[in-house]
């Protein structure tokens, strides 16, 4: 049986690794498919996979999503129910800044290799006229080690993908103090399949149809994705990457 290649993009918090893999399991069992399930540590590594060929499924970020869609010959098929893409920016609770009015031109900001999030957060900082060149960015490899740089005092502010923010420990989030939380709701991550994978509709059909038994559901729950999937059409696709020009200009 051929084995096709998923890749899941990095930008999840580590306590949803199991569930990726129960996913990846149930859509074997359900639809006959012989999947490797790809989970790169980093952006870096997430392009140099996809760069060397042969992945069929990508779950991928807004942004990535619009560079695969146009430039590298996949299409969107389905996207997670009521589950957008928000950010926060955050400073230490002991720190100076509690509201966005306090960051500086020369603040550094520490944030994971997320360019939908550090896209949307420039558009955040646009209220009080801070722009992507008055700013330090340190990049880190993880958004637990953004926090960590920010908690330190290493940076005055971090940019978070919502969900992995709210999923932090207790400990972590009492000294984090939440300046703002984007409110969007059209850009989310999407699953993404190559034009020529020839098992695209049966993949969908077993995706859309995971929240309708017990084993599917928990798997989703896993995932934070209770509602389960909907079908995005090549409209849906669109609109979304049009949106996130309009954020790029």
């Amino acid at each position: 049986m051929t084995t096709h290649n998923m890749l899941i993009a990095p930008d999840f918090s580590p306590d949803r690794f199991a569930g990726w893999h129960m996913f990846n399991t149930l859509i074997q069992k359900r639809a006959n498919l012989n999947m490797h399930l790809n989970i790169p540590a980093s952006h870096a590594e997430q392009e140099q996979v996809i760069d060397a060929g042969d992945i069929q499924i990508i779950y991928a970020n807004p942004f990535d999503a619009a560079t695969l869609i146009r430039e590298q010959g996949y299409r969107a098929i389905a996207r997670p129910i009521g589950k957008s893409d928000e950010m926060i920016i955050a400073a230490a609770a002991n720190s100076t800044i509690s509201r966005l009015e306090d960051i500086r031109a020369g603040a550094t900001v520490a944030m994971a290799d997320n360019r939908d999030v550090k896209l949307i957060g420039l558009r955040l900082l646009e209220a009080v006229d801070i722009e992507a060149s008055d700013l330090n960015w340190d990049v880190t490899e993880t958004y637990q080690a953004a926090a960590r740089k920010v908690i330190k005092g290493e940076a005055q502010v971090a940019f978070f993908l919502a969900e992995i923010f709210h999923s932090f420990s207790r400990l972590t989030k009492t000294q984090l103090s939440v300046l703002i939380e984007s409110d969007l709701a059209d850009i989310s991550h999407v699953l993404l399949v190559k034009e020529d994978f020839p098992d695209s509709q049966i993949f969908l059909e077993a995706i859309l149809n995971l929240h309708n038994d017990a084993d599917g559901k928990e798997a989703l729950a896993e995932l934070s994705m209770h509602q389960g999937f909907e079908p995005m059409s090549e409209e849906d696709a669109e609109f979304m990457i049009d949106l996130m020009q309009t954020l790029l200009d």
